[in-house]
C-alpha cells in the first residue's frame, strides 16, 4: 500500500532528530514507500469548499543538520491525501482550534491522524476530566474562593494553565509558600481560561511516566524524572528520562481509556501518569516515540503506521462525481 501522507507540522528544518517523533514517524512512512509532502499550519486554507495547502515534497534521511530534503512549493487539495498528519506543537489556542475545523472538511475520506474533530472536543487537561476515579483531586476554576478552599484542604498543590503545554507555568504551592494570591493575580493577567489545581503529587520525585498509546493499545512507557529543585518532569525543562515498566495500575489506566480512544479515532495518544494517578491525555502532537524505542528497543512508528493503514483500508478513498 502505497500512500500520499501530508504532514502539518512546525518547520523540520528545526527539529531535534534525536528525539522528535515526528521525524521517525516520517522515516517509517518513506521506508514504506508512502509519498509525502510537508506544510505549516499557517499555509492551510479553505476555498470554496476545498481545504488546501501549500505543501512540499518531502524526504528525510538520519543525518544532523541535513535531515530533511524539501522540494519546490505548491498548492495542493488534501482531499487527494490518503493521510494528513496533525503534528504541530500546542499551544491548543484558537489557531490549532480552527485547523482542525479545517481539516474536519476532508475526514475520514483524507483519514486525519489524530481524528480532528475528536482533537478538538480533548484538550489535554479537559478530557482527563471524564475519569475522575483516575485522577487525583482536581479543582478547574477561575473563582479565588474556591481555589483558596481546594488549598486549605489539601494545602500542598500544583497550579497550572488550563491550556498550557510542555511544563510551562506550571507551579508547586507548598503549604508555607505565601505566593498563592501573587500567583493568582499573574494567571488572571495572562489567561481568560480557568486553572487547573490539583493535589501536590510527592510521588513525582520518582518520575512522572509517559505512556504512549496506539489505536487503544499500550505500546511502551519512559519515566521522565525531574531534576533536583524542578518541580516539573518535562525533558526539555531538564528531565531524565529513565526505562520504566508498565505496572498493573498503568495497564488498569489503559484498559479503561483504550476504548474511548479507539472509538473516538485517537490514535497516537501520550498520557502521563505519577504513581497511580492520571494527570493528562495528550492528543494534539504526543511525543516520547524515540526514548521509548531506545530503552525498549521497539518500533513504535511501525505500530502506529500499522494502526494508520488498517484504518485507511477500512475507509477507502470515495470516488469524485
Amino acid at each position: 500500500m502505497s500512500l500520499a501522507v501530508a504532514i502539518q507540522m512546525d518547520p523540520i528544518e528545526a527539529i531535534n532528530i534525536d528525539a522528535d517523533s515526528t521525524f521517525v514517524l516520517a522515516l517509517e512512512a518513506q521506508r514504506r514507500g508512502h509519498v509525502l509532502y510537508h506544510y505549516l499550519p499557517q499555509h492551510l486554507a479553505l476555498r470554496n469548499g476545498r481545504v488546501l495547502a501549500g505543501a512540499r515534497p518531502l524526504s528525510v534521511r538520519r543525518v544532523k543538520g541535513a535531515h530533511a530534503e524539501l522540494g519546490e512549493e505548491r498548492v495542493v487539495d488534501l482531499a487527494e491525501m490518503d493521510v494528513v498528519l496533525m503534528r504541530q506543537d500546542p499551544p491548543f489556542d484558537l489557531a490549532y482550534i480552527t485547523a482542525t475545523h479545517l481539516l474536519e472538511h476532508i475526514h475520514p475520506n483524507t483519514l486525519v491522524v489524530n481524528d480532528p474533530v475528536a482533537v478538538r472536543n480533548a484538550p489535554e487537561k479537559l478530557m482527563v476530566t471524564h475519569f475522575p476515579a483516575l485522577m487525583p483531586p482536581t479543582l478547574i476554576t477561575a473563582d479565588r474562593r474556591q481555589i483558596l478552599d481546594f488549598r486549605a484542604e489539601y494545602r500542598d498543590i500544583i497550579v497550572k494553565p488550563l491550556f498550557g503545554n510542555g511544563g510551562a507555568g506550571v507551579f508547586h504551592i507548598g503549604p508555607g509558600d505565601e505566593n498563592l494570591n501573587s500567583l493568582l493575580e499573574m494567571f488572571t493577567q495572562l489567561y481568560r481560561e480557568p486553572v487547573m489545581v490539583q493535589r501536590y503529587l510527592p510521588e513525582v520525585r520518582g518520575g512522572d511516566k509517559r505512556i504512549i498509546l496506539v489505536d487503544g493499545e499500550p505500546a511502551g512507557a519512559v519515566n521522565r524524572v525531574p531534576a533536583g529543585g524542578e518541580a516539573r518532569s518535562n525533558l526539555h525543562v531538564g528531565g531524565q528520562a529513565q526505562k520504566t515498566p508498565l505496572t498493573d495500575r498503568d495497564r488498569e489506566i489503559c484498559a479503561a481509556l483504550g476504548p474511548v480512544l479507539r472509538e473516538r479515532g485517537l490514535v497516537f495518544v501520550g498520557i502521563d501518569v505519577i504513581g497511580d494517578y492520571l494527570t493528562e491525555i495528550n492528543v494534539t502532537s504526543p511525543t516520547g516515540i524515540q526514548e521509548i524505542n531506545r530503552f525498549d528497543g521497539t518500533c513504535i512508528e511501525a505500530e502506529i503506521w500499522d494502526a494508520i493503514e488498517r484504518r485507511r483500508s477500512e475507509k477507502p478513498k470515495l470516488s469524485k462525481a
